[in-house]
């Protein structure tokens, strides 16, 4: 069928994983036009610990809104142990925050990156979203991506709905990529074909069931399962027979057990513990240890002072020997619904125009 879209004139594409080497993260600050504007008192504090973090094992890129808006991000990192020397900025305005769906997806042509400027809709309409589709074409006026020049693809598509073993498996979720506002025209095969021609997809693994309360993403893969390495699967367990929850993750827990590697051997996983529940306003959040944070060396995981943070700290240590895990305490963050690894987007050196170490 087709698909609506302008085939690229390479086709031999390769999605990197995401613990292959970094040049920079991009977190997009909030500021009093977005939904933090009521918190932002408590998220200040908690973007700030996040851009210091990141800064330790490699540069941080901050967008503001403007430059009235650098001199306030500026103050909060000077109470920081931020790295100044990997301390970049870039302007563009913003919707919201999440530059995990609306930061530009990298992949890899033998060896020469390209971005991709995937079209944003604020999770299939649910927000305004005109002003963070821009910002990947803001940031590649102001040189941030150096010669890469982003390229459309008229595919909505977002970071935090898609996960990568970096050899040509994808994993995700039928609630999300078939959702009848984002892609309506495509089919799953459509979605699929689409999958290959733009990141090289050579196998899409799909799970139907996963969701949490509070999430309104349509169940983006990194609140519930993502890629520790080609063979290993970090996963939200539930236990509980009493949570609302149990039913869809035991579905996903069995979905996972019966997925294959290319070698046909199952995947090794690691299931994550489960907080207790953190209400606000008689909401549910999603507060799920799955939102990590990848970093050349490190891992930032996603913790709500819970005795079930120690528990996943290991279970992650263990899924990752040889890097630190750096904890931060997101609960103002999953107040707006994501955590670590939707606030943010990273990019090899080679798509990047700031200087390298």
């Amino acid at each position: 069928m087709s698909t609506g879209e302008t085939a690229p004139a390479v086709t031999q594409r390769r999605l990197p994983a995401e613990w292959e080497p970094q040049g920079a993260i991009q977190l997009t600050w909030p500021h009093d036009d977005t939904d933090w504007a009521p918190a932002l008192e408590q998220v200040h504090p908690v973007f700030a610990l996040i851009a210091a973090s990141i800064s330790q094992f490699e540069p941080v890129i901050i967008v503001a809104r403007d430059p009235e808006h650098i001199e306030e991000i500026s103050g909060f990192l000077t109470e920081t142990a931020i790295r100044p020397d990997r301390l970049w900025f870039a302007l563009a305005p913003s919707n919201d925050t999440w530059a995990r769906d609306h930061g530009a997806i990298t992949v890899f042509d033998g060896d020469q990156p390209r971005l991709l400027d995937f079209t944003f809709n604020g999770w299939g309409g649910k927000y305004p979203a005109d002003l963070d589709d821009g910002i990947t074409r803001a940031l590649a006026s102001q040189g941030v991506f150096g010669s890469c020049v982003p390229e459309p693809t008229g595919l909505v598509l977002e970071g935090g709905s898609i996960e990568s073993d970096g050899a040509g498996t994808l994993l995700t979720t039928a609630r999300c990529l078939l959702s009848a506002t984002r892609n309506p025209q495509l089919d799953r095969a459509g979605i699929e074909q689409s999958l290959a021609r733009w990141l090289g997809a050579r196998r899409v693994l799909w799970l139907e069931h996963g969701q949490l309360e509070g999430d309104d993403t349509d169940a983006h893969i990194d609140t519930l399962a993502r890629f520790c390495a080609q063979h290993t699967i970090a996963y939200v367990q539930c236990d509980d027979p009493q949570d609302p929850h149990y039913p869809e993750l035991q579905a996903m827990e069995q979905e996972l057990r019966a997925l294959r590697q290319p070698s046909g051997g199952p995947y090794r996983l690691i299931p994550l513990p489960w907080p207790a529940p953190i209400f606000e306003d008689g909401r549910r959040l999603a507060a799920t240890y799955a939102n990590f944070l990848i970093l050349n060396g490190a891992v930032l995981l996603p913790v709500y002072d819970d005795a079930a943070d120690a528990v996943a700290r290991d279970r992650l240590a263990e899924a990752f020997p040889g890097r630190e895990i750096v904890e931060i305490d997101c609960r103002p963050i999953i107040r707006q619904g994501g955590s670590l690894h939707c606030l943010t987007m990273q990019y090899p050196a080679a798509a990047l125009g700031i200087p390298q170490e």
